[in-house]
């Protein structure tokens, strides 16, 4: 007896396991811990057909629509877009470390320490780096990548496969973390910040009551003594902000919803 089956079925089966794996797929590539460049692409693609296959069970039934029709392409590109946005969201909270960093090596003078960073190519602040290694080793040994992958496949019931996708407003939503990272940053960096700017301050001052004092060789070693020690003096409290940083990313990313 030959087993038949359906053009339908086939186009069922198809777009059950392929519109999420597009989303997943698009979701590895953009997390800082997995889609980085360290991590081959073939271990990302292999991680996100392993959870595709894992998950399909529980998604449910997709909208059957035919595999070469316009409505099979928008929502294919819908799911890239779900699944980068929530990536997105997960790599503005570590980039907002970096940020930090950044803002207190140029001002306590260690703009000019830098180094390739390995993840994403670029020459960063040394400073900067420390901070992404701290932050990527609290993530992980807080196990905050199992809670992502929950918190992302929740997103398959709070988002369905379907043409509705996201609205204006959860794109704009996206775009305006953006502002989130940098005014994260700088509440972080501020303590630092401000008080190399109080030492920069009264060099200037003893520099207009001494002209003949060299300002640059005294000032910026204890500038940069002053910084480092407000470095260690902060990272006394940064464990609690990376927490918080970390809450209001993952309830940012279950508060984006489909589009009503």
């Amino acid at each position: 007896m030959a087993l038949e089956i359906a053009a339908d079925g086939i186009g069922q089966w198809v777009g059950q396991h392929v519109w999420p794996l597009f989303r997943i797929a698009s979701f590895m590539m953009t997390i800082p811990f997995v889609g980085a460049a360290l991590v081959p692409a073939r271990i990302r693609l292999g991680l996100a057909l392993l959870m595709t296959i894992l998950i399909v069970p529980m998604i449910g039934d997709v909208p059957k629509v035919d595999a070469l029709n316009a409505n099979a392409v928008v929502i294919t590109i819908q799911q890239v877009l779900i699944g980068a946005g929530l990536g997105f969201v997960l790599t503005a909270l570590f980039q907002l470390f970096v940020i930090a960093g950044q803002m207190i090596a140029m001002q306590m003078g260690l703009g000019f320490a830098s180094m390739v960073d390995p993840a994403n190519g670029v020459n960063v602040p040394v400073l900067a780096q420390i901070y992404t290694i701290t932050v990527t080793l609290l993530f992980l040994a807080m196990n905050g990548h199992l809670v992502a992958f929950e918190v992302f496949l929740e997103s398959f019931r709070t988002i369905p496969i379907g043409p509705g996708g996201l609205g204006p407003d959860a794109y704009w939503e996206l775009a305006h973390r953006i502002t989130w990272m940098f005014v994260s940053a700088m509440l972080l960096a501020l303590p630092a910040v401000t008080a190399v700017l109080i030492v920069n301050i009264s060099f200037g001052v003893m520099t207009r009551a001494a002209p003949q004092m060299n300002i640059f060789s005294l000032g910026f070693p204890i500038g940069l003594i002053f910084g480092l020690f407000a470095i260690w003096v902060l990272h006394a409290n940064f464990l609690p902000h990376f927490d918080e940083y970390t809450r209001q990313t993952f309830d940012f990313m279950r508060s984006i919803e489909q589009v009503p």
